[in-house]
């Protein structure tokens, strides 16, 4: 029996977030009324950490809806154009320097007084980290999104998962087979499509998260290969244009593919049962640049806080300061404050399309280099 009251309340919630997630996520909640009561708690917890954010900016503090975590710098593959790997954040070697879980937790949990309502879980590959999935039993009125490369979750992990409902995974690929395994490694795509398979059948919230450049922007192109995954039980999908890695910069969408394929995602918008977070082409929508806290901010596995995981940029180290301070801090002041900095000039990042500005900003306001 479905509560209608719930339901109702469930489906404005979603609608005051954004009008199409109650047309795409609604249909899955009332496939599986056992999780109405875990979704009116998100619902209840997004609204009042929505007016905490607000008392918050009133005094002066601005607060991001969602932190990214870059929970663990180890990972058990090496994908061609790795971000964590250019910014220094992945290593190698497993590093004993990491924070750890009760660390992570911690500064979640002062996240959560500020008002964040939704976490970012990357890394490296975030199933690395030994019991990931207890960050989300402890805040069960919080959401996470877990960026995985789907290799090496195991059956009792799912089984969580079953049970938590405050917990979407997402799954990295390219395409097809040949563009995913090209890029992240023999047998990578089987393994991926079959954790999709099970999470689907398992009634886990699953998502795609996509690095769109010259090479499968044709296949993102193509209708027929989003429905294929929207019947697979996917219902979120993060296409990140690519961003060069050491001014690698031939597999950039050039201007004309990157118009063509913002047209595209806008008509999926309309007539796909998938929601969908384009970057850059969202971020027009928003006066720019959404990093350093105007839509989210960055924590490296050490700690540290930087304006977004391409930047590796930061002034403080959660281990020493506040999350409150570093918000405050005059790097991200000026980031935000600077409509300059926050456009992006026809490149797929901004603060990497203004790189002298940048170091001139590590300068003046004595900020270091982050890595592992």
């Amino acid at each position: 029996m479905i509560d209608e009251k719930n339901k109702n309340y469930i489906n404005r919630t979603l609608k005051k977030v954004d009008p199409t997630m109650a047309k795409i996520f609604m249909p899955w909640i009332l496939k599986h009324p056992k999780s109405m009561y875990k979704m009116v708690k998100l619902a209840k917890a997004y609204r009042k950490s929505r007016k905490i954010r607000a008392e918050e900016q009133l005094n002066g503090l601005k607060v991001p809806p969602f932190l990214i975590l870059s929970i663990t710098s180890n990972c058990n593959l090496k994908c061609v154009g790795c971000y964590a790997a250019a910014t220094g954040t992945l290593c190698n070697e497993k590093s004993r320097n990491t924070l750890d879980l009760e660390k992570w937790i911690k500064i979640i949990q002062e996240a959560k007084e500020l008002g964040v309502f939704a976490f970012i879980i990357a890394g490296g590959e975030p199933f690395l980290m030994p019991n990931l999935l207890k960050i989300c039993e402890d805040f069960k009125d919080r959401l996470f999104l877990i960026f995985t490369n789907g290799t090496i979750l195991e059956s009792q992990d799912v089984e969580k998962l079953k049970r938590l409902r405050n917990t979407i995974i997402m799954v990295s690929i390219e395409g097809d087979q040949d563009l995913t395994d090209e890029r992240r490694g023999l047998g990578v795509y089987e393994k991926s499509i079959n954790l999709i398979n099970e999470l689907d059948s398992k009634g886990v919230i699953s998502g795609i998260s996509v690095t769109i450049n010259r090479k499968n922007v044709k296949f993102w192109m193509d209708s027929k290969n989003v429905d294929d995954l929207i019947s697979k039980g996917v219902r979120l999908g993060f296409l990140l244009e690519y961003i060069p890695v050491d001014n690698d910069i031939e597999l950039m969408l050039t201007n004309e593919e990157s118009k063509e394929f913002r047209e595209k995602v806008l008509q999926y918008r309309e007539t796909k049962q998938l929601f969908l977070i384009h970057s850059p082409g969202d971020e027009e929508y928003m006066g720019g640049c959404v990093s350093a806290g105007r839509g989210f901010a960055h924590i490296t596995p050490l700690g540290d806080l930087t304006p977004c995981p391409v930047s590796n940029i930061a002034t403080h180290n959660l281990t020493k300061n506040t999350l409150r301070e570093g918000l405050d801090s005059q790097l991200f002041k000026i980031i935000r404050e600077s409509e300059h900095l926050l456009e992006t000039d026809g490149s797929p990042c901004a603060l990497f399309s203004h790189s002298k500005e940048v170091n001139a900003l590590v300068k003046m306001v004595k900020a270091y280099r982050t890595k592992v």
